[in-house]
């Protein structure tokens, strides 16, 4: 739960477009809602932002505290996270920047708001500089459905792009490990944090699209095509077993100092070959029955 102080500040941003008073008024607030690293619990943080260019950039200051805020842990163990700003609400994904770039970014920051700098000089920590990116519109992805089908095809694109965004940003970290001839210091030995919230963020995704078909459409779907229970049961085993993938994954990036490369590398490709084949099974099994039902979905009869 928020402190009484801050639930006041979320409270009066929601009811006023965005605007408080009090040590708020006048500056940069944005609320960030997360998911708790540990209870799995949504919760809502008031944050200051810079904008630097297109980038959102919130400071893990904690007003210079030796430690680092809740929300940071809870970004870097669900990266997915909802912004809301003045009177808009999306959702976006949480990116600590790393090394050059996070130095550049922070200097932008106390350019922008020195505050940032009082902060930095009363702690040892390094102050986590955090970019919410907005997942990015897959050109080839309708923007209107009017059934069951088209819908499914749009959630398919998007899965299949940020699995492609995934898989490319890691053959680019191998590509730049491989041509690293000096001077200056090659790729860093892991991942990166880049690559590990993008792959996070996809997994949950991937997970919260598989569930919803596995407690409702799946069910619903087999109550009116009992001829079509064994395709279902193939399909949630699919599902099993992606997820037993993703979870392989995420023990994997569960080292936030970097995960083995080569080995993330492998199973990230046994896990996208796996879904690639689930995409392309449940798109011939279904779409040709979901084509006869509206988007969106009626009221109950």
């Amino acid at each position: 739960m928020p402190t009484p102080f801050n639930q006041s500040v979320i409270d009066e941003f929601r009811a006023n477009g965005g605007k408080v008073g009090g040590p708020f008024e006048g500056g940069d607030l944005l609320l960030l809602t997360t998911t708790g690293a540990r209870s799995g619990k949504q919760h809502t943080t008031p944050l200051g932002y810079v904008r630097d260019g297109g980038l959102l950039l919130v400071i893990g200051s904690n007003l210079g505290g030796p430690r680092h805020p809740d929300w940071y842990h809870n970004v870097l163990a669900h990266p997915t996270v909802n912004v809301e700003l003045g009177t808009e609400a999306f959702e976006a994904v949480a990116v600590p920047a790393e090394g050059e770039r996070r130095e550049r970014l922070f200097e932008r920051i106390v350019a922008a708001d020195p505050g940032y700098g009082e902060y930095r000089a009363r702690t040892d920590r390094v102050l986590p500089v955090v970019v919410l990116e907005r997942p990015p519109h897959e050109a080839d992805i309708p923007e209107d459905a009017s059934n069951f089908a088209e819908k499914m095809v749009q959630v398919h694109l998007w899965l299949r792009g940020q699995l492609r965004h995934v898989r490319d940003e890691t053959d680019a970290y191998f590509a730049a490990l491989a041509a690293h001839r000096g001077p200056g210091a090659p790729p860093s030995p892991g991942l990166g944090l880049q690559i590990r919230q993008h792959c996070l963020a996809f997994c949950d995704a991937l997970e919260f699209h598989h569930s919803g078909e596995d407690a409702h459409l799946f069910p619903t779907m087999a109550g009116y095509h009992p001829e079509l229970r064994d395709t279902f049961d193939r399909l949630a085993g699919e599902h099993r077993k992606i997820a037993r993938l993703q979870g392989e994954l995420a023990a994997l990036l569960a080292d936030v100092n970097g995960a083995d490369p080569v080995r993330f590398r492998a199973e990230l490709a046994r896990m996208a070959e796996e879904l690639t084949a689930h995409l392309d099974h449940e798109e011939e099994s279904l779409l040709p029955i979901l084509a006869g039902l509206p988007w969106p979905p009626g009221p109950p009869a």
